[in-house]
């Protein structure tokens, strides 16, 4: 922690922060009924929409290129400004490498307290800044407001082929269930504010958050890899259901076999929960079925909401093979947790 975090914590300045500050999927669903449905407004250039909805919006310029545009922004989940606008920026940087894209430029969104450190804004812009490089891009403006919560993202600008983009409906029965990072980010957060995280197990988050699926998306593409999203707020399950949904069919995952930072289990164990994993349980609870037999606490990780999560991506068995290897080699997590099968929904066994 730098001695500005220090100084003052961003935490106490709000109830919930990173992707656990989302609405819940099953409220958002029912928002956006029927929004851009109007089959008189629809452009065929633009090939994602809302209609089936997916990580981002794209935008067809040419037969060989693709517009990529996305947006996310949330409270802090850190005290250190640095971090947060990093972490923030990480998040909304994932939207265009979970559809296959590079990342072009980006736009800050900002809210904060007129009271907040200049120093503290100077450093969460900078984190933010420092981000978007290492991803490839440039932060080119933004826009900030007063608000007493303070807020921070980014509008992401990417580009990609429109034949070679990742899709939520791209899973095919037999397909292989591949994540690149651990899950507990929601759980290991909310239990630092209630003081029950062990400091290594929050600074171990920490530097997941910071981590870009840039390389996981490269390592992807390069496979032809066709079906995939980023786990973000609606946990595991509620991202896998959502690409279940859009590719008609069913993803069974292995509780078992589902990865988790150290300390997530024993805090899920002692009761840890964040109140978008209750949005979510809620979202999944119609469509999800869990084996007799799965722990509780396994249950409650696959609902953790995650902040700057991994790439899940359906890999055809052809190819299961040369995409662990080339994650590996990326230095990228490749866990294997499940497989897509005929059917709906989602399933924890």
């Amino acid at each position: 922690m730098t001695d500005l975090a220090a100084s003052f914590r961003l935490t106490d300045l709000t109830d919930c922060g990173g992707c656990a500050a989302k609405l819940g999927a099953d409220l958002l669903a029912d928002a956006l009924a029927g929004l851009g449905a109007d089959p008189g407004a629809i452009d065929d250039d633009l090939i994602v929409g809302l209609h089936p909805p997916d990580d981002a919006a794209v935008y067809r310029v040419s037969p060989e290129l693709a517009v990529i545009g996305t947006l996310d922004f949330f409270p802090p989940l850190v005290d250190d400004p640095a971090t947060f606008g990093a972490i923030a920026a990480a998040n909304a940087l994932s939207d265009v490498f979970a559809m296959g894209g590079r990342v072009l430029f980006a736009l800050a969104i900002a809210a904060f307290p007129e009271d907040l450190p200049r120093d503290a804004l100077a450093a969460i812009f900078d984190g933010a800044a420092a981000k978007v490089r290492e991803a490839g891009g440039t932060l080119a403006g933004g826009h900030t407001i007063r608000d007493l919560e303070p807020k921070y993202g980014l509008a992401v600008i990417g580009a990609a082929h429109p034949d070679r983009l990742f899709r939520k409906g791209g899973a095919r029965p037999g397909d292989t269930l591949v994540l690149t990072k651990p899950l507990g980010t929601g759980l290991l957060v909310s239990g630092h504010r209630q003081g029950r995280t062990r400091p290594a197990d929050l600074s171990a988050a920490i530097a997941q958050m910071l981590t870009l699926n840039r390389a996981g998306s490269e390592a992807l593409a390069r496979a032809g890899v066709r079906g995939a999203t980023d786990v973000t707020g609606f946990g595991l399950l509620g991202h896998g259901l959502e690409m279940a949904h859009a590719s008609g069919t069913r993803f069974a995952f292995d509780a078992a076999g589902l990865p988790a930072l150290d300390g997530a289990l024993n805090l899920a164990r002692d009761g840890v929960e964040t109140g978008g994993a209750a949005h979510n349980r809620r979202f999944t609870a119609p469509h999800l079925t869990v084996a007799a037999g799965v722990a509780p606490e396994r249950v409650t990780l696959a609902h953790d909401p995650q902040t700057s999560g991994g790439l899940l991506a359906a890999v055809p068995g052809e190819r299961l093979a040369a995409v662990l290897a080339d994650l590996e080699r990326s230095h990228v997590g490749a866990h294997v947790v499940g497989r897509v099968e005929r059917g709906a929904g989602v399933a924890l066994a």
